[in-house]
Parts: structure tokens; C-alpha cells; sequence
């Protein structure tokens, strides 16, 4: 199910991702701790735009989720300590 890309940029935001605009608005994971990851995605400026299927495979791989997971990360049920607690297991942040 398509999301729009501003949506989808609030949500991270809200969730500990810094964003950082250039060509694309560029978002990097910030642990709980204060500390800054190598775990990041991009979104094409625009924010009324559909992120469609494909897009959210990719940003999902990016920030080391299921696709189920980054849209319950992005939908709210998954909560920021859940998600770090999950980057933690797959040891993302060695």
C-alpha cells in the first residue's frame, strides 16, 4: 500500500532519524543514546508524492527491516525502542 513520502519522513523523524536536505532529504538513524549510525535512507523532495511498493522495499532494506516492519515502524505500532532493539540484535550498530 503506496505511502506519501512526507508521511513517511515525519514518522522516521518522530522515530530518532535526523533529516538532512540536499537533493534528497537524507535520513540517518540517531540511537537513543545520542549516537549517530550508519543506518540511513533517502526520499526524492516532494513530499505529496506516492512511495509505491518498490520504494518501500528499498527503504525497508535500507534501515535493515522487513518491509511488515518498516510500515509498522512507520505506522506506529513499532516503537523507536523496539526498532533499535531490533537494529541491536541483527548487530547493525558493530
Amino acid at each position: 500500500m503506496p505511502r506519501k513520502s512526507r508521511d513517511v519522513i515525519a514518522a522516521l523523524r518522530r522515530k530518532g532519524f535526523t533529516a538532512s536536505e540536499g537533493d534528497h532529504v537524507f535520513l540517518t538513524y540517531v540511537t537513543t543514546e545520542g549516537l549517530r549510525t550508519k543506518i540511513y535512507t533517502k526520499v526524492s523532495h516532494g513530499g505529496s508524492h506516492d512511495l509505491g511498493d518498490y520504494l518501500i522495499g528499498q527503504m525497508a532494506r535500507q534501515l535493515k527491516l522487513s518491509k511488515a516492519m518498516f510500515l509498522s515502524l512507520v505506522d506506529c505500532p513499532l516503537q523507536r525502542e523496539d526498532y533499535e532493539n531490533e537494529l541491536r540484535n541483527k548487530g547493525a550498530f558493530e
